[in-house]
């Protein structure tokens, strides 16, 4: 079955040094693009972190120090990356939550605001987990009949997951889903605008989850002493607070929501003041 697609769609996976979106880098990414016409196109390549792979993170990817050693940094391959990925809908297996944020990470720093305004998000592990809770390799062997050879390779998982989704809409296509509030549909169809806003957390003001909409749709904290409190209401009581989130170690796409929502209420306070 090929996809429906209004636009290109970029399939990628991610290996990197850690699990943390803030201090951990990229070492591997493979991007799947497949295009409208049913073309496409596959980019691997590996990515000197300039800091160390701990030995255990190599044991699972197997990817060490050595194999990097003559690879380019990210910055030197930033450029071209967000060349390839212009105008494209973003899919993953746990993208969402880490392939995505970290990614905009290594775009910030190099100086690209990697803009993910009026992109689809399709995160495949949340629709198969809404679906059918399993693993990647689980996920491949029910959706696909076949066995994850090479499994936590960038490409194998990569290209997997593109295998699944194709799955998981013949299989879903016409199967209803029941939410939390009772509601009753089947989101899951051969369309990446309904799939993004089937497997995207959209209470998620930032990509973490650090941020989040309460329910008047104000960006409030999700963590911490302030946890269920709107930003607004905690830097005009606290303003303190704002500067030690900038020199914390939060993400840099979280500290830009924050910035945001600060200047917006600081723009608000000097209109009523000048009226």
């Amino acid at each position: 079955m090929q996809l429906n697609l209004k636009r290109p769609i970029a399939f990628f996976d991610i290996e990197s040094t850690g699990t943390n979106v803030v201090k951990d880098r990229i070492v591997e990414i493979c991007i799947f693009k497949l295009k409208p016409d049913g073309t496409s196109e596959t980019r691997l390549r590996k990515i000197n972190p300039g800091i160390p792979i701990p030995a255990e993170v190599s044991a699972i990817h197997g990817i060490t120090d050595a194999d990097v050693a003559d690879e380019p940094h990210f910055k030197q391959v930033a450029k071209s990356l967000n060349d390839f990925l212009k105008d494209c809908d973003l899919a993953g297996y746990n993208s969402n939550k880490f392939d995505i944020p970290i990614l905009i990470e290594e775009f910030l720093r190099a100086d690209i605001d990697f803009s993910l305004k009026n992109r689809n998000l399709v995160d495949v592990q949340n629709i198969f987990h809404k679906m059918e809770p399993r693993t990647l390799r689980a996920a491949y062997k029910f959706y696909c009949g076949k066995e994850l050879v090479d499994a936590h390779t960038a490409e194998a998982d990569t290209l997997a997951t593109y295998e699944i989704l194709v799955s998981q809409i013949k299989r879903y296509e016409d199967t209803e889903y029941i939410d939390y509030d009772g509601k009753a549909s089947k989101p899951v169809k051969n369309d990446m605008e309904a799939l993004y806003k089937f497997s995207y957390n959209h209470r998620n003001a930032d990509l973490v989850g650090h941020i989040v909409y309460n329910a008047k749709g104000k960006e409030s904290f999700n963590f911490g002493k302030f946890k269920g409190k709107t930003l607004e209401e905690v830097f005009q009581k606290q303003p303190q607070y704002y500067d030690w989130i900038m020199n914390a170690d939060f993400p840099l796409s979280t500290k830009n929501i924050v910035k945001e929502v600060r200047f917006k209420a600081l723009e608000n306070s000097n209109m009523i003041i000048k009226k």
